[in-house]
């Protein structure tokens, strides 16, 4: 009998490349690959492990998809991800019920994993975090057919005291422009337009390997692969965020006018606490200077409330740099206390109660925000990128350039027949909090 598999993944876009490539590794082994946990023999968690939130889902899960050992039709769970490579001897001591533990260095052996689980032999995997993004592997896209994410770089140098990304992931390593650009032209071919560029310091692309910042190379590159019409960044470190960078993303009309530059924080003190680059004052001229030559551009950041020694008044100053500033979209996060980094020993520690109040103090603030920036797009004409139909309100939805997949907001579309996948052209006669509505232009 041909066994069944699921991937189940959590965490970000980034695990979610990863989980693509072992669904393609495991089509290509022969085992078919099924949407219903209650249909799988084999159920693999790819697992996130960067805050305590996203660990207690990882652990959640894992334990949910065990239970279909007695209700289901499942013989093997297998874990990888972070959470396998950061705490590998606590899974296997706490949680009997994982058949198998794979690491993020080592999920291209996922056939080996599945084999041996299977045969009962609890294989572990869990290695060097460094994995080679430049062989040629496959993929089973799962996202929408029209939009994919492509991996430019793997791991991260800027050991920021807060993240753990470094332990889990390793150092920062570039992908060659040739393996990028290989695997753009197969995408293309599938019929993917819309390319969101990833990596945890995007920025930082080539410095490495080419010794010297590429990532306005790669952008051009990436936009001239046939097929594509939309190339997005995704984490742009501000430290490295060059003008030949910004002139790129403005000149080329392929690269979306939106970027997503995580700052952290606004005051100096938490900044250098965080080992954070530049200061607010940098953090102001940059976005200053991002505005003035991208005009229309769509910037979005994401803030850490309660980190150690965060004052009232730090916190005081924070909220009016962000009315400041007035970001397109904000995401904020509470911070979490993780081992084994800098941070996690800081003295002036804050409550959970204060950091969870902060948090969404300024998310209600972010929303009358939204709502003024939303309204500034009344009477433009935008490209959008239809991506499903609502029979009951006969509309489509879609999103413009300004509106990363997932995790942005979303354009309603009134007008003819549209096909999904398309990008129209539509006059925008309503805003909301963090959505558009508008009309096809004939």
């Amino acid at each position: 009998m041909t066994e069944k598999v699921k991937v189940v993944t959590l965490g970000c876009e980034k695990n979610l490349v990863d989980s693509e490539i072992m669904s393609g590794l495991i089509h290509g082994r022969g085992y078919e690959l099924v949407n219903d946990k209650e249909e799988a023999t084999v159920i693999i968690v790819n697992t996130c492990g960067f805050i305590d939130a996203a660990k207690e889902e990882s652990v959640n899960t894992i334990l949910d998809m065990a239970e279909l050992k007695q209700t289901a039709n499942l013989k093997a769970l297998i874990v990888s991800g972070c959470l396998t490579q950061r705490y590998k001897d606590e899974l296997l001591k706490e949680m009997p019920e994982i058949d198998g533990i794979v690491g993020t260095g080592d999920f291209h052996k996922i056939n080996d994993i599945v084999d041996e689980a299977l045969a009962g032999k609890k294989p572990v995997m869990v290695g060097n975090p460094v994995f080679n993004y430049e062989a040629s592997l496959p993929r089973r896209v799962t996202t929408p057919r029209y939009t994919a994410y492509v991996k430019i770089a793997e791991g991260c140098d800027n050991a920021c005291t807060f993240c753990s990304i470094p332990i889990m992931r390793g150092k920062f390593r570039s992908r060659s422009i040739e393996s990028i650009i290989t695997e753009v032209e197969q995408l293309a071919s599938q019929g993917v337009k819309e390319i969101s560029l990833i990596a945890q310091d995007s920025t930082n692309y080539g410095t490495d390997l080419y010794e010297k910042f590429m990532l306005p190379e790669l952008l051009n590159k990436v936009s001239e692969v046939p097929g594509i019409a939309w190339v997005r960044l995704h984490y742009a470190y501000p430290g490295f965020f060059t003008d030949e960078l910004i002139e790129t993303i403005a000149n080329n009309p392929k690269v979306c006018k939106y970027v997503d530059m995580p700052l952290q924080h606004s005051e100096d003190r938490i900044l250098k606490r965080m080992r954070r680059p530049g200061r607010q004052q940098d953090a102001r001229a940059l976005i200053q200077k991002i505005r003035t030559r991208i005009p229309n551009v769509s910037l979005r950041t994401s803030l850490i409330v309660g980190f150690p020694g965060e004052t009232d008044s730090d916190f005081e100053n924070l909220k009016q740099f962000i009315r400041d500033v007035e970001f397109d979209r904000l995401g904020v996060f509470s911070y979490s206390k993780e081992e084994d980094t800098p941070a996690a020993r800081l003295p002036e520690q804050v409550e959970e109660d204060v950091k969870e109040f902060r948090a969404n103090t300024l998310m209600e603030i972010q929303r009358e925000i939204s709502n003024i920036r939303n309204g500034s797009r009344v009477g433009q004409v935008i490209d959008v990128l239809i991506e499903k139909y609502d029979g009951r309100s006969d509309v489509y939805v879609g999103r413009s350039q300004y509106d990363a997949p997932e995790i942005d907001g979303e354009v309603f579309v009134k007008g003819t027949q549209l096909q999904i996948g398309e990008v129209a052209k539509v006059r925008i006669t309503h805003s909301f909090e963090f959505d558009l509505s508008g009309e096809v232009v004939a």
